[in-house]
């Protein structure tokens, strides 16, 4: 038994639609892009993570990257484990004799049917996982944002993703009211590229419209603290000539409305169907938001004033649900809540 302790890891994944965070012993140990870049020819995985996303639409005909997942969920079973498998390889690259038995706890999202829920296992089972657990993301969020999950008491989490948004109310260890919708910041992405086609008749891709996210991305057209214009270059669409065009924060914020009123309807629908004592509690104590889509400029307060609850940005809202996820693996015996 010694001997296969010592020979057990024990690993917290967020496996995320844009992006994959492992943890080890409370340390972030991976935290890639989720890409794999496949060799068409020979289906071997030519690269994983960030060197998979610098290849991103620079692939020619016998090259091609994948995302693994779509919407929070397994889109390709085979990248996926490919994908799964080179990150864990990625935390001790020197070679073993023996692989570890591995037990780890994944999170997914809370709309998950039972079929992506299996597909989730699996891939982790093939990929060398023993124990396998799995906890909601936004359960997650909420252990990893310092929230105590068992109290009676209601905690609202909203968690923006890649592929979905998660809004949750918990109380006693159970997610009580969920919704879970596939608009996050794939789709804001996605909105960014369609603006600037038709808008500026630049054609960019995802990375580059995920930049333009980075450093002008915002909710309100009025900011205290506005930041610079962010320079795109790209081909004209008519001409195929290089045009310069520079973008504001104005600009973005006016693209991503549509999205952004889908979530707010969605926080709205997940707060009617939240039983009083609970939204009492979420009124007094204020809505928690975590994942990326928390980092664009204006957001709490965008939702604080038309919502009229206080919206709080949680301590490094990325890395939010690993976090718990880690803590999840910590006290597998103890969360009952945890999936098996």
């Amino acid at each position: 038994m010694g001997l296969f302790s010592f020979l057990t890891q024990e690993i917290a994944i967020d496996l995320g639609t844009a992006n994959t965070i492992i943890i080890q012993n409370d340390k972030i140990v991976v935290d890639e892009p989720s890409i794999v870049a496949i060799d068409l020819k020979t289906e071997k995985t030519v690269a994983i993570g960030e060197k998979a996303r610098q290849m991103q639409g620079k692939t020619h005909a016998k090259l091609k990257t994948i995302r693994p997942l779509r919407d929070g969920v397994i889109a390709d079973f085979n990248a996926a484990e490919q994908m799964i498998r080179g990150m864990i390889k990625m935390i001790n690259p020197k070679s073993r004799i023996f692989s570890p038995a591995l037990k780890m706890v994944i999170c997914i999202p809370s709309g998950s049917t039972e079929v992506e829920i299996r597909a989730v296992r699996d891939s982790a089972e093939h990929a060398g996982g023993r124990e396998v657990y799995m906890i909601y993301e936004p359960m997650a969020a909420a252990i990893g944002i310092g929230l105590d999950v068992e109290a009676p008491e209601g905690n609202m989490i909203v968690d923006i993703g890649g592929g979905t948004t998660e809004i949750a109310v918990i109380s006693l260890g159970g997610i009580v009211t969920n919704k879970s919708i596939r608009i996050a910041g794939d789709d804001l992405t996605a909105d960014i590229v369609e603006y600037m086609r038709h808008q500026h008749n630049i054609k960019i891709g995802e990375r580059t419209a995920e930049e333009i996210k980075i450093h002008v991305g915002s909710v309100l057209s009025q900011l205290n603290d506005p930041p610079p214009d962010y320079v795109v270059q790209g081909p004209n669409q008519m001409t195929a000539l290089p045009i310069e065009v520079p973008v504001s924060y104005q600009e973005i914020a006016h693209c991503l409305e549509k999205s952004i009123s889908k979530i707010e309807t969605a926080i709205l629908g997940a707060l009617e169907q939240t039983p009083p004592e609970l939204y009492a509690d979420i009124v007094a104590k204020g809505i928690w938001l975590a994942g990326g889509g928390a980092l664009l400029r204006g957001f709490d307060k965008r939702l604080t004033n038309k919502i009229g609850i206080t919206f709080h940005i949680a301590e490094d809202p990325l890395r939010a649900v690993v976090r718990g996820t880690g803590t999840a693996l910590k006290n597998v015996d103890k969360f009952s809540f945890l999936i098996r």
